[in-house]
């Protein structure tokens, strides 16, 4: 009954459906990209010390301390820094300030499935730019007129990686509109798009603290471009939330900052742990698209990608199988600790038969 006093577009909205979160014992859970490895030890005291009186005073604004540290990081100027409660929420402000220009957006057909969701809540027309056969992205199909370019990279679902200098070339030749290059997965393999903010004035890159740093559970996202278009996403965000990050998130994320030895060893780990599995399963006859994320999307020949889901539902380890075109045959299998991936692939023995 009360649905008749929604605002008039909420109806036709079609929401996010984000990977599930079971509550179950034993589960070996390889559906959503978490980091395997818990956040650097440093993190944890951090938040410790935040734990006192102060937590009854809202944050500073602009979580400048967290901003520093990101830009001391990244060696950028803090004036080209923005942080937001996960890169989520950092997109979603893009979206609003820099992509609403009365023409589509250009993103690939099979990509992060929120893109076409804030397009629906920001009335964006979008155009989705099909990948090849072998679910790459061409630049040259980017190079129509457009009101802005986004693609995650390494791309999600698939993983594959887009090399920083076709990443250039699009933006020489694609100079009158902001291209937002999403980074949730970069520190697993590949050369972050931060390099080229300085040549390209309408570039932003988008990071997330939820999967290398093992941060999903504080909400942690940040941009980084010039200084105009993070002042857009100020103002955007000012006018919606002044106090966006928590102390505990803001002294969270300077403690995964410097703890660059956890990080590199995490991702090492992580990476180790990508190349066995893949082996692994092209041993079982999977096609496993190349990946430089820490998930790896791959099919068997046999076997449809709903029933191995289920099969391996039944034996308490969940993966991400999507029902879109192209990719329905296929699992999104996020890259765990190596007795993970064990029980992964002895399930699948047992199930390929």
């Amino acid at each position: 009954m009360t649905r008749r006093l929604w605002s008039d577009f909420v109806s036709e909205l079609e929401p996010y459906v984000p990977g599930e979160q079971p509550r179950v014992d034993n589960l070996v859970k390889l559906n959503t990209n978490e980091n395997p490895y818990g956040p650097s030890p440093q993190v944890a005291e951090a938040i410790k010390t935040e734990l006192g009186d102060e937590l009854r005073l809202y944050p500073p604004p602009n979580a400048d301390r967290l901003k520093q540290a990101i830009a001391d990081y990244h060696k950028v100027d803090v004036k080209q820094v923005f942080v937001g409660n996960g890169s989520d929420e950092v997109l979603a402000h893009a979206f609003n300030g820099l992509f609403r220009h009365g023409k589509p957006l250009l993103f690939p057909d099979i990509t992060y499935s929120f893109y076409p969701v804030y397009c629906g809540l920001y009335e964006i027309e979008e155009r989705k730019i099909p990948l090849t056969d072998d679910f790459e992205i061409t630049v040259d199909d980017y190079l129509v007129p457009n009101g802005g370019i986004i693609f995650p990279n390494p791309n999600a679902p698939t993983g594959r990686l887009l090399p920083l200098d076709s990443i250039a070339s699009l933006l020489r030749r694609n100079r009158d509109s902001v291209v937002c290059v999403d980074e949730a997965y970069i520190d697993f393999g590949g050369d972050s798009a931060i390099a080229l903010v300085e040549e390209f004035d309408n570039l932003l890159v988008i990071q997330t603290l939820s999967k290398s740093r093992s941060l999903a559970g504080l909400r942690l996202g940040f941009a980084i471009g010039h200084p105009e278009l993070i002042e857009a996403l100020e103002r955007i965000k000012n006018s919606f939330n002044s106090y966006p990050v928590s102390r505990l998130a803001i002294a969270g994320g300077v403690a995964a900052f410097a703890d660059e030895d956890y990080f590199q060893q995490t991702c090492e780990a992580v990476i180790a742990s990508r190349v066995t599995l893949v082996e692994a399963l092209e041993r079982l006859d999977f096609e496993v698209i190349p990946s430089a994320a820490n998930f790896a999307l791959a099919r068997h020949p046999d076997y449809s990608g709903e029933y191995l889901m289920s099969a391996l539902r039944e034996r308490n380890i969940i993966v991400r199988h999507f029902g879109a075109a192209r990719i329905e045959q296929f699992l999104r299998i996020t890259v765990g600790t190596p007795q993970q991936i064990a029980l992964l692939l002895a399930a699948l023995e047992e199930i390929i038969v």
